[in-house]
């Protein structure tokens, strides 16, 4: 069956044992990481609303791009407060400011257990922060961020985590049921340069219209700080410690269940996920080709495939190999598991993801693994 992005890609739902909520620590990290960018951006934007150079003045307008559910979609804007009122702290002037924030994922995320935290986490905001807390109000807004989503220049501030390397779509050649990369759902050593193209083409594509629409929806002088899966190497079939090794255990996975007859090989053959890593030169060609933003920071750091290990010595095996396995697995399947339901039905799901655990406990006997992550922060040129 073929897969429509917004209408089937969104992390598990709930709060149980397979969810995203569950199993975020990975997008946690990310988030603490990029605090100090982040928090450069509010005071940038808070400095342009009480310099006049924003409007109207005092009201400032966040946005989560790509916020899914869970404590992470919180975690932003208790940050975003916590900046405000160090701010306000310092400048008496600042008081008077009211942040409106957006929580905005494709229509598919699960909503209902983000309005659900709302109130634990004003109650816990009021007892952290007391007074010092600025006004605050937040609002879900359901819609594709290759999309518009709001009027011209009335967001201060866009921050995603964790998204962009998500295509718009499959590659329509692919998803016209071409195959290109069989036995594959990524970029792996046999990979032919023409899929890669048409990946990298729509990645182009993407991130071109995603920064335009972005510009029109900011204000003077507005910022962006977002942070996704990259690549380390230029080259994209040069996959050692690339996230390609992420998905090579899955395909083996796979590959299992279609020798034991339980997944047709044709299924697998068509199945693509809407996903690339771009390299830091892509990403860096597609802002400056727009003429849109400056950039303000860009690097690229690395986060451990067991998002519950936080040692970052890269040659050390993990400590508990089973135990890491069965940890990303939870990760990846949180992402996953709805893409793969609605190609190849619900009942492999289980089966695939222990396979996934064991194949990715192996190679974490050979090398203790990371994700290469960017970080970007930009600045609308006016």
């Amino acid at each position: 069956m073929k897969v429509k992005v917004e209408r089937d890609f969104h992390m598990n739902g709930g709060d149980g044992e397979t969810s995203y909520a569950a199993n975020s620590r990975l997008q946690e990290k990310a988030i603490l990481k990029t605090r100090p960018v982040h928090h450069d951006a509010v005071e940038e934007v808070l400095h342009g609303l009480l310099s006049g150079l924003s409007l109207p003045a005092g009201k400032m307008v966040v946005t989560d791009l790509g916020c899914s559910s869970g404590s992470n979609t919180l975690l932003v804007v208790s940050q975003v407060l916590a900046a405000v009122a160090n701010h306000c702290g310092e400048q008496p002037a600042a008081t008077d400011v009211q942040l409106q924030f957006f929580l905005s994922d494709l229509p598919s995320n699960d909503f209902n257990l983000v309005f659900q935290s709302l109130e634990p986490f004003k109650k816990l905001t009021t007892k952290e922060m007391g007074e010092a807390a600025p006004p605050y109000y937040i609002a879900g807004v359901p819609g594709s961020f290759y999309t518009r989503l709001f009027p011209d220049h009335t967001v201060h501030l866009f921050h995603s985590s964790y998204s962009l390397m998500w295509r718009s779509k499959v590659p329509d050649e692919l998803a016209r049921g071409a195959v290109m990369n069989a036995g594959n759902i990524y970029i792996w050593e046999t990979t032919p340069p023409a899929w890669v193209k048409l990946y990298q083409d729509l990645f182009q594509k993407d991130f071109s219209l995603f920064l335009k629409l972005r510009y029109s929806e900011l204000v003077s002088g507005g910022q962006m700080v977002l942070t996704f899966m990259g690549r380390k190497n230029s080259d994209v079939l040069s996959l050692s410690g690339e996230v390609s090794c992420m998905f090579q255990p899955l395909d083996q996975a796979f590959q299992s269940l279609v020798q034991q007859g339980r997944v047709e090989e044709e299924k697998l053959d068509t199945f693509n996920l809407p996903f690339y890593a771009p390299s830091m030169e892509e990403v860096k060609a597609v802002v400056e080709q727009s003429e849109l933003f400056d950039i303000n920071h860009v690097e690229l750091f690395e986060s451990n495939w067991d998002p519950l290990e936080d040692d970052d010595d890269l040659q050390l095996q993990a400590v508990d190999r089973v135990r890491s396995g069965v940890n990303v697995a939870k990760g990846i399947r949180a992402g996953l598991e709805p893409l793969i339901t609605r190609h190849f039905g619900g009942c492999i799901v289980d089966d695939l993801f222990k396979m996934y655990a064991h194949n990715v406990a192996k190679h974490l006997e050979k090398l203790k693994c990371k994700y290469p992550i960017i970080m970007l922060s930009l600045k609308a040129r006016r």
